[in-house]
């Protein structure tokens, strides 16, 4: 496998195609039914499965439909525990590090975004045991430290994934920002983030679906900073289904 060159982190050359206005109905249909048989018990693998098959979904639609899909019980749990940006004031706040920096670089480099059935805001992109920083890596982190800076919670620890390769330099941009501007931010590489997230009293920033099903209390950032720093972002909305 030849090394990761990009730049940007933004949209793959078939996404304008796969997901243009056109598409969506069908994409918000084989959410709400991918959704409706998870609320039924049906595992997600299979029910992908039979809902792709469906409606002739490609590889990278049904990554978009199960990032975008969640049962009921699922999509009140997380509501139930969610903070508002006001309640977060004071708060000790946990970062899921590669998750929230990876989605505001895709949302700076005009990369798809999905509004979640839960009202997340996720992405594409992933991290398979290799990060590459890119071109908008240093604006993110920056736009970051400001939106929470705006917050004005009582500490943020960032947590990055140790076994991805180039977590440490990362950790260490991330760092020294957070020095020369004065945040109250911590940042550690760890060998397994998402239990020490999963199990922190305090709370949780981040979109990925299996930490928000067990975090005590979460903030819904990502939403936060599209909707009010990058209102521009190619954000398709796939949390409803129409009529």
């Amino acid at each position: 496998m030849s090394p990761d060159k990009r730049q940007h982190r933004g949209a793959h050359p078939a996404d304008r195609e796969l997901f243009g206005a056109e598409r969506l109905p069908v994409l918000r249909r084989a959410t709400a039914e991918l959704s409706w048989l998870m609320s039924r018990g049906y595992a997600i693998v299979a029910a992908l499965k039979l809902v792709g098959d469906r409606y002739g979904l490609t590889h990278r639609q049904r990554l978009a439909v199960s990032r975008a899909a969640c049962s009921n019980e699922q999509r009140a749990s997380r509501a139930s525990r969610c903070l508002s940006i006001e309640e977060a004031e004071g708060k000790s706040l946990i970062v899921d590090g590669f998750n929230l920096i990876i989605t505001v670089e895709a949302a700076m480099s005009a990369g798809l975004l999905i509004l979640a059935r839960d009202l997340c805001v996720r992405d594409l992109s992933s991290v398979h045991g290799s990060y590459r920083s890119v071109e908008e890596t240093q604006s993110a982190i920056g736009l970051i430290g400001e939106a929470l800076e705006a917050i004005r919670p009582a500490s943020v620890r960032w947590l990055l994934d140790r076994p991805v390769s180039n977590s440490g330099r990362l950790a260490q941009r991330i760092k020294e920002m957070g020095e020369e501007r004065g945040w109250p931010w911590s940042v550690e590489t760890v060998f397994n983030p998402d239990n020490l997230i999963q199990t922190s009293s305090s709370v949780a920033i981040t979109s990925d679906s299996v930490i928000l099903d067990s975090a005590p209390r979460w903030l819904n950032l990502n939403q936060h900073l599209i909707t009010r720093y990058l209102s521009d972002s190619w954000l398709i909305d796939l949390s409803f289904e129409e009529e």
